[in-house]
């Protein structure tokens, strides 16, 4: 029944995508996190210490309300149940948004407008976006679109087959930790250790699995697989994260294009190594590539996993 429930998500999420009329549950677990920051300084003062309590709770906390609804609705009806699990791991996608975030800077910059394209992408990334060049903003993009390949789309889906709808609801609990409370700044730089670190482990291994449906994504979409390879074997350590190099190198090995460089998050300059090789200039159409790449690689991974599911139930490999 999981299967089911993770392949009507996955669909349900290609197709709607995340309606903005609907209350979401990582705005939950943001409103969580912020609500219990404060008293967990100080309870604490040993910010590692007091850091690593939060981001426990905030997990397990998540974990278990998801588990409890899901829970409760099961018990109630099978049907609802699944329902309720269908809708929980749905929400933790991110697929057809990448997509249309990422071709929102495409179309403004087919359109001349550089403001709208800088605005379009500031919804999309942490770095300062005012005042990047038409080549920055293309840049910019796709490294999104690359890295998101993992946080947004294989791990949560990982973490679903593997434990369904709580499972799933943790990851994203996890990486909204990282994304609210990971800067490596005088605030968060010991207090949001734990989350940081806990957020690395998440993704591991999700991130080494993904780099078999890049390559493969990237010889179906018309690319050298075996360059594409080739640069995530060079360049896969170069990323200051130890699991988005490896989507951000297979994406630039596959279009050919160098991404890294320098960054400015809150006007403070971060100087990142360079992935890829120089092949092909950065063009606004490597926007809609690297959102190919995302679809084909989500595609085939869930085809994977949903076949080797099916064989292990049915004793397919005894």
């Amino acid at each position: 029944m999981r299967i089911f429930c993770v392949l009507s998500a996955y669909l349900l999420d290609l197709i709607f995508g995340d309606p903005p009329s609907l209350p979401h549950p990582v705005k939950g677990i943001g409103w969580l996190i912020n609500k219990l920051e404060d008293p967990f300084r100080s309870m604490i003062k040993n910010e590692r210490l007091s850091g690593t309590a939060f981001a426990s709770v905030i997990i397990i906390l998540t974990w278990g309300i998801t588990f409890a609804i899901n829970a409760a609705a099961y018990s109630f009806n099978d049907y609802l149940g699944i329902a309720v699990s269908v809708i929980i791991i749905y929400t933790s996608l991110s697929i057809k948004d990448l997509s249309v975030e990422s071709l929102a800077v495409f179309n403004a910059l087919k359109e001349g407008d550089l403001n709208k394209a800088r605005t379009s992408l500031s919804k999309i990334v942490g770095r300062d976006t005012a005042g990047l060049d038409e080549r920055e903003i293309i840049r910019a993009a796709v490294e999104t679109a690359a890295e998101n390949i993992v946080d947004g789309i294989i791990s949560p889906l990982f973490y679903a087959f593997l434990g369904g709808a709580p499972l799933a609801m943790a990851y994203k609990a996890v990486n909204t930790l990282d994304s609210m409370a990971g800067y490596r700044n005088k605030k968060y730089l010991n207090f949001g250790w734990a989350g940081a670190k806990i957020d690395d482990i998440a993704n591991f291994i999700p991130a080494r699995i993904s780099v078999i449906f890049l390559v493969l994504a990237s010889w179906i979409n018309g690319y050298n697989p075996v360059k594409t390879w080739n640069i995530i074997a060079r360049d896969r350590r170069k990323h200051p994260s130890p699991n988005s190099g490896l989507p951000e190198a297979a994406v630039a090995g596959a279009l050919g294009v160098r991404l890294g460089g320098l960054n400015y998050y809150n006007s403070i300059a971060s100087q990142k190594p360079y992935i890829g090789d120089d092949v092909n200039p950065l063009d606004k159409s490597h926007i809609k590539e690297s959102i190919r790449i995302a679809y084909v690689t989500s595609g085939l991974f869930v085809t994977t996993i949903s076949i080797l599911w099916w064989l292990i139930s049915r004793g397919g490999f005894l």
